[in-house]
């Protein structure tokens, strides 16, 4: 721009003049960039109008020396106000990471007999918050974990995740079966939608929000995982050099559907073994498309790395992934991965 209208106006009959839009050029760079390159462009705009001045009269005339003061003080406001601007985005985005870091803890390292770990994917740059969650807890011998993906965006999606989680952990500990905490967890999701309904019934989101979610349990003393699955991607089981999905049959409905048809949420038990590794993930894993509109191979990139830590095996997903959309993702994505450990006493 700035060179255009330089350009334009040294071209121009003498009674035409452009420099004065030059002031544009920083005003429009406010809206996209920080304080520092703004006043860069400021900089260089105003040496172009120096620059139209001295080239058109061989002198700066009172008139001129008005319009650059004028330009000046225009410039040094836009600079101030994105410098105002860039200061509340970073106190935004500090407050949104507390609420992210309390909303989705890292799971632990180290539970019981099992290592963890945990990742999250945004599909939006500046996103810190999304719907999809996943928890872990630990009672006496056995490790909870819970992983769901909540319908919709924004504010109404991060609603019920907070609602879910703050449930989970709440009654993860007091359930002695896997059926009664996720049917306690049903309750609690469909009572906050009722009372969210209640107080806006006009939000259509409210109505039509659900969780899918897979509910996990792993003794510490035995080798299996019991899965109670509510319409989510299955759990893989990585073992050897093999992939082995944990089909559950026929899901339950999603959470926070249980109202429409009465339902048991069976639990469905599997062998995990010392040396095992199971990887949870939302449907942002699966559903992400390349440039040709190919969904990532999650489980034969996963078939290879068998053998990874949790955390290596999650940096590995996350890089891979990344690169086969291209850097960006088109929704959310979190995984966890958990390996049983060899017990020390043999």
């Amino acid at each position: 721009m700035i060179v255009f209208i330089t350009a334009a106006d040294l071209l121009s009959p003498s009674y035409v003049h452009f420099e004065p839009l030059l002031v544009a050029a920083p005003a429009i760079t406010a809206s996209f960039a920080g304080p520092w390159f703004t006043a860069a462009v400021a900089v260089i705009a105003l040496a172009a109008e120096l620059f139209i001045n001295v080239e058109n009269d061989f002198r700066i005339t009172p008139d001129e020396q008005s319009g650059l003061i004028g330009s000046a003080v225009v410039s040094t406001f836009i600079v101030l106000f994105t410098l105002v601007r860039s200061r509340q985005l970073t106190q935004a985005r500090t407050v949104a990471t507390a609420v992210q870091n309390a909303l989705l803890q890292p799971v632990p390292s180290r539970l019981g007999p099992l290592a963890l770990a945990s990742a999250y994917l945004a599909a939006e740059a500046e996103a810190r918050i999304g719907g999809d969650v996943y928890a872990a807890a630990h009672t006496r011998d056995v490790t909870r974990l819970i992983i769901g993906d909540v319908r919709g965006k924004g504010l109404p999606a991060i609603s019920e995740a907070v609602s879910l989680l703050g449930a989970f952990r709440e009654l993860a500990r007091r359930h002695a079966g896997l059926p009664e905490l996720v049917a306690d967890l049903e309750d609690s999701l469909s009572f906050n939608q009722a009372q969210a309904e209640a107080s806006d019934p006009g939000r259509p989101e409210t109505a039509e929000s659900f969780v899918t979610a897979a509910v996990l349990d792993i003794p510490d003393a035995e080798p299996t995982v019991t899965v109670v699955n509510c319409g989510h991607p299955p759990p893989l089981l990585l073992r050897g050099g093999r992939v082995i999905p944990l089909d559950t049959g026929q899901p339950a409905l999603p959470l926070g559907l249980g109202t429409l048809l009465a339902q048991n949420h069976v639990p469905w038990t599997f062998p995990f073994e010392a040396g095992d590794l199971l990887l949870l993930y939302t449907d942002g894993a699966i559903e992400a498309r390349d440039a040709a509109g190919a969904f990532y191979p999650l489980a034969d990139r996963v078939a290879a790395w068998t053998d990874e830590e949790p955390s290596a095996l999650l940096d590995r997903i996350c890089r891979d992934l990344l690169a086969h959309v291209g850097g960006r993702l088109g929704d959310d994505a979190a995984l966890i991965a958990v390996r049983r450990l060899p017990d020390p006493a043999t």
